[in-house]
């Protein structure tokens, strides 16, 4: 490994650094580099500002001077891994190993083992997917119907849960987002150590973690962020002395500490030191000095502030347990009186009891705490699915969130909560005469994340003709080709080589936008003609208690809002016949992802309209919904999807799209599916002849190219697929909009944003899609009207309830008749015609 070594800091730096700490200055990443070189009469001081922030964070906390640590026992679920990581000793070959994975029973003998004397954490640590490099975890695991060594962890982590009432923490590396939504249900806790976002220790020959796919950092910083969009207590952390600079250091933990700020969810942070082993590459590196150590625990505790959860694990430390509780931390992690460590086998864990008296002789008390730190314990939802919240608030003390220490764990069943109905069910009309309770929900100032963070991350629009209005005449050659496309070869304006025409089109103003909309309209009369389509339909939303805290949304609420209503599936199925009734064909059935309705109610509320109601058209779940419950359900979304068509699914929404672009998505949505997910459940529906509809919402955060993006996604999406009924142009309502609250996203797109995306809508879709609706629900009539003469042929549908735009602020209403639906078209001067949901004609 290349020697990356830096000349220390001068004294001066050194000096100015630790006057600044002391103050309560902020430190940019020169300053507390200089901290970390720290020594004699300097780390002294370093010690003590970093030791004076730990405690006021305990006070604030209501446990001054309390240090914690969990009463574990370690799992080794495999020691088989994908990785190659230089200094580890856990990771082995198949032929050192009885076994490629603990069975059920040993997992369950070791579990039960741990509560026996009186442990509450399972540990399960283990290697990064070892069945993508060793045929033998890839044989274990089918000889037993599992999938993937997630699958059989999942499957071990409800059984300890069951039959021991240990709490599993989960620790089996690299996840994405689908993946921790499928743990999150069975563990109250995940962890995965950051260790460096040094990258050329991953990318070098001789680097320590090069050959290792899992331990590339900007690959472990999306697992952090993912972490807090799902809404996982997260522990993470880093590992010194493994051949990083000061600078990389700090690096890394100004990275953490951005990713708490955004999301709250990190629950812990471990300061650990390498220390050498025998028989890996690294055998021959110096141990992290403990001095060193100790300097990185306060600077971390600087950067990372009072309300930081620091710790050092205390068998790593050689007996120097007054060094790093003066250095700031306050916790020990985990301690087992049952098992050993397995990664560090060779430095056993202290007896508790000499735990307890090396902490009692620097000052504080010890005390057990569970494997999900108090904070979360007290909170609760979201951060913990109701099936876990049994099993943790046995072992809670409710008043402090710490463990009860007599506390024995027993295993209890890991089954849905009792359902619960009711709330304000009649908000569908009471939003038109009455309106929402407030304009926020209670959580606002928490829940969205750290909005200095958000707003960081907004991004800029890049430089080009989508930058600025571009009128006809201007000699913008881009412009021109873009509208001799549009007339010619509309389609290849997605191409790559036609971006620069596509863009102009977006920037268009004036007479080009009005050549622009003509141009659309045309498109539009040779795909579909002139009829203006409709569908007589109800919106039915059945919940609106959600947590996932999309930061544009204003219609979900937490469940003790003053506006939180929950339908039960007869309710529902009232609703629909009363739509039967009223002559609708089609029911649009979408909820907030409300953690205590069981996986079950999607299928049971299909059933019941279908058995109430045989004909009617059921349009229901978004992808959002669907990956959630399949995810709780444990199964795969085909798996899960299938259920749902044979209980009579017919179609699904395609909304929760909003821009399917990543880098505005998780800007305006926090914790909302990515985009790959959202692409994989339409095309599995569509595999599956479950048909959709496709949405963009803009007017944000969003930018042209973000838009340009969107559109190619689902046009790949229709090559392959063909699903795709139509096209739903979406502008932002921002009124009631956290984000814009916030004062971050824009008040809606403009009038000429609004021309200009349904008209390219049709442009760039036409020959794929034929169908373009426009929003009469937030454009109002007039802009309605506007829109059916730049390309549109849909209305959608008459709604009779309308809740989500209407609680953003919308004003144009919650329902349409028929006749006031042919009224808008009749003056656009265009004939109206009632439609089935896929477009097929209804008999008169």
């Amino acid at each position: 490994m290349v020697d990356r070594s830096e000349p220390g800091p001068a004294e001066a730096a050194v000096r100015r650094a630790l006057r600044r700490a002391a103050a309560g200055r902020a430190l940019d990443v020169d300053e507390a580099s200089a901290l970390l070189s720290a020594r004699g009469t300097a780390l002294t001081e370093l010690l003590d500002v970093a030791g004076a922030i730990r405690d006021a964070g305990l006070r604030d906390a209501g446990r001054p001077g309390v240090v914690t640590y969990s009463k574990k026992v370690f799992v080794p679920l495999t020691r088989l891994c994908r990785d190659r990581c230089h200094y580890c000793t856990f990771a082995t070959v198949p032929h050192r190993l009885p076994a490629a994975f603990l069975d059920r029973d040993e997992v369950l003998a070791i579990a039960r083992a741990g509560a026996a004397q009186g442990c509450k954490e399972a540990l399960f640590t283990l290697g990064d997917r070892p069945e993508e490099r060793w045929p033998a975890a890839r044989q274990w695991l089918d000889e037993r119907g599992y999938e993937s060594t997630l699958d059989y962890l999942r499957a071990c982590a409800v059984a300890v849960l069951e039959e021991t009432g240990l709490l599993p923490h989960l620790n089996p590396g690299v996840l994405s987002w689908s993946e921790l939504q499928r743990l999150k249900p069975v563990a109250p806790s995940m962890g995965m150590m950051l260790e460096t976002t040094a990258t050329r220790l991953w990318s070098e020959p001789g680097g320590p973690h090069y050959g290792s796919p899992d331990k590339e950092p900007a690959v472990r910083l999306r697992v952090l962020d993912d972490a807090g969009r799902v809404g996982v207590p997260f522990t993470t952390g880093i590992l010194i002395g493994i051949g990083e600079t000061p600078a990389e250091r700090v690096d890394a933990i100004f990275a953490i500490r951005r990713a708490h700020r955004e999301y709250g969810h990190l629950q812990e942070v471990i300061v650990q030191n390498f220390r050498a082993k025998p028989d890996t590459a690294m055998r021959g590196m110096p141990d992290a000095e403990l001095h060193d150590l100790a300097a990185t625990v306060a600077v971390a505790r600087l950067l990372l502030g009072p309300k930081a959860r620091i710790q050092a694990p205390p068998n790593l430390i050689a007996g120097e347990y007054d060094l790093l509780l003066r250095a700031g931390i306050d916790d020990w992690g985990g301690v087992s009186p049952v098992t050993p460590d397995h990664v560090n086998p060779e430095r056993p864990w202290p007896q508790l009891d000499e735990l307890a008296e090396r902490t009692a002789a620097a000052g504080f008390v010890l005390r057990e705490r569970l494997t999900v730190y108090p904070e979360y314990v007290r909170a609760g939802e979201p951060w913990l699915d109701p099936r876990l919240l049994p099993h943790v608030t046995a072992l809670a003390e409710p008043s402090t969130g710490l463990a009860v220490e007599s506390a024995r764990p027993v295993g209890r069943p890991w089954q849905e909560p009792d359902e619960t109905f009711g709330g304000r069910t009649d908000l569908h009309v009471d939003i038109d005469r009455t309106g929402r309770t407030e304009d926020r929900r209670g959580d606002f100032d928490h829940v969205y994340g750290d909005w200095s963070e958000v707003a960081a991350k907004v991004a800029v629009p890049p430089a080009g003709p989508a930058g600025r209005s571009v009128a006809a005449g201007a000699g913008d050659a881009d412009l021109r080709a873009g509208l001799r496309l549009a007339a010619e070869n509309p389609a290849a304006l997605l191409e790559p080589r036609h971006a620069d025409a596509a863009m102009a089109l977006f920037g268009a103003d004036g007479p080009a936008l009005d050549e622009l909309c003509r141009r659309a309209d045309d498109l539009r009369r040779d795909a579909v003609g002139d009829d203006v389509t409709y569908v007589v339909n109800r919106n039915i939303n059945f919940s609106n208690v959600c947590y996932v805290g999309c930061r544009f949304c204003a219609f979900a609420q937490r469940e003790r809002d003053a506006d939180a209503y929950r339908l039960s599936v007869e309710q529902v199925a009232d609703r629909a016949q009363e739509a039967w009734e009223a002559g609708a064909g089609e029911v649009c059935i979408q909820g907030g992802i409300d953690p205590k309705l069981p996986v079950t109610i999607y299928a049971d509320l299909v059933r019941a309209i279908k058995a109430r109601v045989p004909r009617m058209h059921v349009h229901a779940f978004s992808p959002m919904e669907i990956v959630t419950a399949a995810a709780k359900a444990g199964v795969p979304v085909k798996e899960w999807l299938t259920g749902l068509r044979e209980a009579g699914l017919d179609t699904i929404p395609g909304t929760a799209a909003e821009i399917l672009d990543d880098e505005v998505r998780w800007v305006l949505t926090k914790g909302k599916l990515p985009t790959a997910a959202w692409v994989e459940v339409v095309s599995t529906a569509h595999e599956l002849g479950i048909r959709s509809s496709s949405t963009m919402m803009y007017g944000h955060v969003d930018h042209p190219g973000q838009w340009l993006a969107h559109f190619r996604v689902l046009a790949g999406v229709q090559d392959r697929t063909g699903g795709f009924t139509e096209f739903v142009a979406l502008p932002f309502v921002h009124t009631n909009a956290p984000i814009y609250l916030a004062g971050i996203a824009r008040p809606g797109p403009t009038w000429r944003e609004n021309r200009v995306v349904h008209a390219m809508a049709r442009v760039l879709l036409h020959g794929r899609i034929d169908n373009i609706q426009c929003s009469w629900v937030k454009l109002g009539d007039e802009g309605t009207v506007e829109m059916l003469r730049s390309g549109c042929n849909d209305l959608g549908g008459t709604l009779m309830e309308e809740t989500i735009s209407r609680m953003a602020g919308s004003g144009n209403g919650s329902a349409r008749t028929e006749e006031q639906l042919r009224a808008i078209a009749t003056a656009a001067g265009r004939p109206a015609r009632r439609r089935t949901t896929a477009y097929g004609h209804v008999s008169a």
